[in-house]
């Protein structure tokens, strides 16, 4: 429970402060108090107009302290008091937070007054639990999408990415998911996000009723690196007090890539030599660090938490580096593809390449012999789509593509499914169970019954 005494017992008893020497770009130099510094360490760098600007430590040079700012350095000069604030940066989430949406530093921004704090400080760059403490993942998880819940299957505490370039739909079926997946609490982050679409995804794709049961941790576009980068820490930070209280949390984070790029940008300010593709080393060393702290809680004790990151392809190729990364440490991927998009089919997952690790453990007999059936329509289809659009196949040439060609408008509409549409885990099974209960013997075709 939060006390005054427990605000009193965080004060310090002493403060050290250094003095600015120089500042390059984003990068300030700090002296006289690297001996009270780490990395990581919080520092609060003094304006000239009185203006205090927190930063955080990410190097060392000679003697001298490497700085960024969480805020725009002007006011900044040569001779610009620093004053050490804490080694280890931390938060006290408590159940008032839900309902909530606050910014990268944990602090309000939706206008309600100020947050409860609790008693328990969390850190906000914790380790994910040892491998060995680890229960396994639960029972599948309804995300209200149909085509995700038969063939792309999420468990409790599975970590899913959606792979996607801009403008497919990750976005909107995040919002889907926010709205419909069964969880006690939701935790969003909106990581690098576009700042006129947060309160379009507030009002229009979360609602009312979704806020309640969830916290959005915002950081948009214009802000700086590290506050990017400290929006995805807080969101796994406030998902594990959620989770340490047996509650069963749904994490979306959108994206996991402009996660990557702030990092970037601190790893090069910092003096740090590009990579693959200009992503420093510590990329590739936060990512898992990040990404792993989702998943499910300790044996013996309730709790997970599922994840759901957004993963923005360049260019459209899913083998460039951050996305080859996040593929490999997550327990999925879930594709968008462009393709599908453009002929209208939304969401625009590609099911033949979209893969859940929980499958085929997952589901009983009957449910894998469905999708076994419908993922080889759909296989076949895709091997003789363009022949068949081109006019080039003759029906009756081969029996397996004549049953693909029968199902795949049932099955088109099947994975279709509008933004304001919910479709529950059984439903998904029952419908696609009635698709394939149909027989082309009947009449051949769709196009020849017609």
């Amino acid at each position: 429970m939060y006390t005054l005494t427990t605000e009193i017992d965080r004060i310090q008893p002493w403060n050290f402060y250094g003095r600015v020497v120089g500042i390059q770009g984003l990068l300030v130099e700090v002296a006289g108090a690297q001996r009270s510094l780490s990395i990581g360490s919080r520092v609060n760098i003094l304006s000239r107009q009185n203006k205090v600007i927190p930063s955080e430590v990410v190097g060392f040079r000679s003697d001298r302290a490497l700085l960024m700012p969480y805020q725009m350095l002007e006011g900044v000069g040569v001779g610009c008091q620093a004053f050490v604030e804490g080694e280890v940066a931390v938060v006290h989430p408590s159940e008032a937070w839900l309902g909530r949406v606050v910014n990268a530093m944990g602090e309000p921004i939706d206008g309600k007054g100020p947050l409860q704090a609790g008693g328990e400080s969390y850190p906000l760059r914790a380790q994910p639990l040892a491998a060995h403490m680890r229960k396994r993942v639960g029972d599948k998880i309804d995300l209200g999408v149909r085509s995700l819940n038969t063939f792309v299957t999420c468990c409790k505490g599975q970590r899913m990415g959606i792979f996607a370039g801009s403008g497919v739909g990750k976005s909107v079926l995040l919002s889907m998911f926010a709205r419909y997946a069964a969880s006690n609490v939701s935790v969003i982050g909106l990581i690098g996000e576009r700042g006129r679409e947060v309160q379009e995804f507030l009002e229009d794709d979360l609602g009312e009723e979704g806020l309640k049961r969830s916290v959005v941790v915002v950081a948009t576009s214009d802000e700086t690196a590290l506050m990017r980068r400290q929006a995805a820490y807080l969101t796994m930070t406030i998902s594990e007090y959620f989770r340490d209280r047996g509650q069963d949390v749904l994490t979306l984070m959108d994206s996991v890539t402009r996660f990557a790029m702030a990092q970037r940008e601190i790893g090069l300010a910092g003096g740090e030599p590009p990579a693959s593709k200009g992503y420093t080393p510590t990329v590739f060393a936060e990512l898992p660090r990040l990404l792993e702290r989702a998943g499910p809680g300790e044996e013996g004790k309730g709790g997970s938490i599922t994840g759901l990151f957004t993963v923005l392809v360049e260019g459209d190729d899913h083998n460039e580096p951050v996305s080859d990364a996040v593929r490999g440490i997550l327990d999925g991927h879930i594709v968008l593809d462009r393709s599908i998009a453009e002929r209208g089919r939304f969401p625009a997952v590609n099911v033949l390449r979209s893969v859940s690790r929980t499958l085929p453990g997952c589901n009983n007999e009957e449910e894998n012999e469905l999708l076994k059936k419908a993922r080889k329509y759909l296989a076949d289809y895709n091997d003789m789509e363009e022949m068949i659009r081109l006019g080039a196949y003759r029906p009756g040439a081969n029996a397996e593509v004549d049953e693909a060609i029968f199902y795949h408008p049932a099955l088109e509409e099947f994975l279709a499914q509008g933004k304001e549409e919910h479709s529950s885990l059984q439903e998904g099974y029952a419908r696609l169970a009635e698709i394939l209960s149909m027989h082309p013997s009947v009449g051949g075709s769709r196009e020849q019954q017609a």
